[in-house]
């Protein structure tokens, strides 16, 4: 399966998705790189063309790294992609339900305390070299808070050692692997035969 790592542009998604999809021999999917690779930096193609095309540009990228990621890898969406518009992209609203109802979809936070998440990501992001003014990031973080804590995705909380985060959430995979190889028996014999599922006859 494919575990989704979302939250703020600070919250640890890069390092910890690294150590994770190491942790369990999976590949790692940033995708800010591959939007990179496929349309070049980020803040140019915005000041260039409008942060609504580069909405629609991430959502294709995303699109693409559905299509030829791995089955199994761990992918870390871009901080605003769950903060989209729904008119942003045709395909958007379906993605943005699938990803926050996946199970293995989890939401990188600093604390969901508000004010500590807000001063935390400030800090953060203003270490980074291509951060902007604090008042600006600010300002994100508190538009964007409700909406990180609102998804229905399990939260993690990361002003920890990321080495803690990672063993969280392979407890939670792990946990999660167990249930299904417990009720996979179970649900193969409650599901009914679709059309999909009926036999052929050649």
């Amino acid at each position: 399966m494919k575990i989704t790592l979302v939250g703020p542009g600070g919250a640890g998604k890069t390092t910890i998705g690294a150590l994770l999809a190491a942790r369990l021999d999976v590949p790692f999917v940033d995708l800010d790189q591959r939007f990179g690779s496929r349309a070049g930096d980020i803040s140019e193609f915005i000041e260039r063309f409008g942060y609504g095309a580069y909405a629609r540009e991430n959502v294709d990228t995303y699109r693409a790294v559905l299509h030829a990621a791995d089955r199994r890898s761990v992918v870390a969406l871009s901080s605003g992609f769950m903060t989209h518009r729904w008119s942003v992209h045709p395909e958007y609203a379906r993605l943005h339900r699938c990803i926050e109802r996946s199970p293995t979809t989890f939401v990188l936070i600093p604390s969901l305390n508000y004010d500590r998440c807000v001063a935390e990501i400030v800090r953060r992001q203003l270490t980074r070299p291509f951060a902007r003014s604090a008042a600006r990031e600010e300002a994100v973080i508190r538009e964007r808070f409700p909406i990180y804590v609102g998804l229905r995705a399990r939260k993690i909380e990361t002003m920890r050692p990321p080495a803690a985060v990672v063993e969280e959430l392979s407890a939670a995979m792990k946990l999660m692997a167990q249930s299904w190889t417990r009720d996979a028996p179970a649900q193969r014999e409650r599901r009914p035969v679709s059309g999909d599922d009926a036999p052929r006859v050649s």
